[in-house]
């Protein structure tokens, strides 16, 4: 897949699926601005790619925050006013009961998951309707699809941007804008480190290929949305989970 020329915007692409949605990215051809709170993995990861001649550049985003988005906006076109591809990555959350979470944990979990990938989406889509062309890619979780086990307000957060996608899928068809949405299941992730082992064993059987995912397999999916390959897909939903939900 050739993205040579086209410019791509990853947030959370300092870590995890993030990092290796960027490299893939980059990897194909394409100038990457990678996102994130983390500014010293963030600065490392735009680093790593441009040693294996990559495009990459970081600029520091709190999704959870207009004005950090706004900023990111402008320190981005200024660099390349035409972004091409915005891929939604930056999630977080982390298993609970719904009756222990407090306000607090739910104004964050909604605001990560599904408020940032609306927030970061608006800040690029005029210059995609202008050039009447563009992609845009939701990280989401099968969690919002089927639900999960703990993470109650994280699922509803993920459904949410699974149907802001597909709706924004149709909004965006007459300008040539494909939006899709890739859900991963477990994955090998830093953030998924920090879940007790007995719950990632149980992820482990509990899924037909029994073994985690990488993130480069999710990073594929999303490359796939990316490029010119999926031209013909708008509003579609991939699970990359070895099987563990077969949601029709």
């Amino acid at each position: 897949m050739d993205l040579t020329g086209k410019a791509a915007i990853v947030t959370g692409g300092a870590s995890g699926i993030g990092l290796a949605t960027a490299t893939a990215l980059a990897g194909a051809g394409a100038h990457v601005f990678i996102g994130d709170i983390a500014e010293k993995e963030g600065e490392l990861a735009a680093e790593s790619i441009r040693e294996t001649q990559g495009k990459a550049d970081f600029v520091r985003l709190d999704a959870t925050d207009q004005e950090s988005i706004n900023s990111f906006q402008k320190q981005v076109l200024a660099i390349n006013p035409e972004i091409d591809i915005v891929v939604n990555v930056a999630g977080w959350g982390k298993i609970e009961p719904f009756v222990e979470n407090s306000p607090e944990f739910w104004r964050r979990v909604i605001d990560l998951n599904l408020m940032g990938p609306v927030a970061v989406t608006r800040a690029f889509l005029d210059g995609m309707m202008e050039r009447k062309s563009g992609k845009v890619v939701i990280v989401a979780s099968d969690a919002g699809r089927v639900g999960s086990l703990g993470e109650t307000v994280y699922s509803g957060a993920k459904g949410g941007a699974i149907a802001f996608g597909k709706a924004l899928a149709r909004e965006m068809a007459r300008f040539n804008i494909t939006v899709n949405s890739v859900c991963p299941g477990p994955t090998d992730t830093p953030l998924l480190a920090k879940v007790p082992e007995k719950f990632r064993d149980a992820f482990v059987r509990a899924t037909p290929l029994r073994r985690l995912g990488q993130p480069s397999e999710v990073a594929d999916a999303v490359l796939f949305f990316s490029s010119d390959q999926s031209n013909y897909v708008t509003g579609q939903v991939l699970s990359v989970s070895g099987g563990l939900t077969m949601a029709g």
